[in-house]
């Protein structure tokens, strides 16, 4: 498939996908418009990348659905001088997505194959405000914090605590939480030494694994 024939299937995902279904932040709208999703995706599956449904990328890991990525980064309400933190860089996708729209981002991966072919993805696509680490990422990333957001690409079976006290003023973590057959989408923001939650949409992510997630 050529360029061009890509950029028809991405403006057809923001239209039928995502506008039609509420998503309506228009930096969200725009930044997937431009970003090429077939370059996060196996070769194999390149022509499957625009569809409304996760992918494998290997090392028993997918790529979401192009909905939830963007619903999820709709939820953190970036404005663009953000410190993002992800847990679960996987495919990179929904990185370069954050990173578009925030300052910085730092990313835990805790597959270092994944964390390094995503590194070279975000090499090949001069993307150069997001770092890469590779851990356990249901203990955060102290280092950097506090984060004005915090999104968790996989499910835990509660918000890890860690990334509370890595929470900025005001700062907002959107993670789902459930069992491991399918989750809740939740959303905390930090009022102080209170933190707020909101339940919103059922998912289902791959387990986060780790100290304050699941057992491997």
């Amino acid at each position: 498939m050529s360029e061009s024939d890509f950029s028809a299937l991405r403006e057809r995902m923001v239209v039928e996908q995502l506008e039609r279904r509420g998503i309506d932040d228009q930096r969200v709208l725009s930044a997937l418009r431009s970003l090429p999703r077939h370059a996060f995706v196996l070769d194999e599956d390149r022509a499957f990348a625009y569809e409304d449904r996760p992918l494998s990328i290997g090392a028993g890991q997918t790529i979401s659905q192009p909905y939830v990525v963007a619903l999820m980064t709709q939820l953190l309400a970036l404005e663009g001088n953000e410190t993002v933190l992800e847990i679960g860089t996987g495919s990179g996708y929904q990185t370069a997505l954050l990173a578009s729209l925030a300052n910085e981002v730092h990313s835990v991966e805790r597959v270092e194959t994944l964390a390094n072919t995503a590194k070279e993805r975000f090499d090949a696509l001069e993307i150069p405000n997001v770092h890469v680490h590779v851990g356990d990422g249901s203990r955060g990333w102290p280092e950097e914090a506090p984060y004005e957001a915090i999104l968790v690409t996989a499910g835990a079976p509660r918000a890890p605590k860690p990334l509370f006290a890595q929470l900025a003023e005001g700062g907002r973590l959107v993670i789902p939480v459930g069992r491991k057959g399918g989750q809740i989408l939740q959303r905390w923001r930090r009022e102080g030494k209170t933190f707020k939650r909101e339940d919103l949409s059922p998912v289902a992510f791959v387990p986060l694994i780790g100290r304050h997630g699941w057992d491997r």
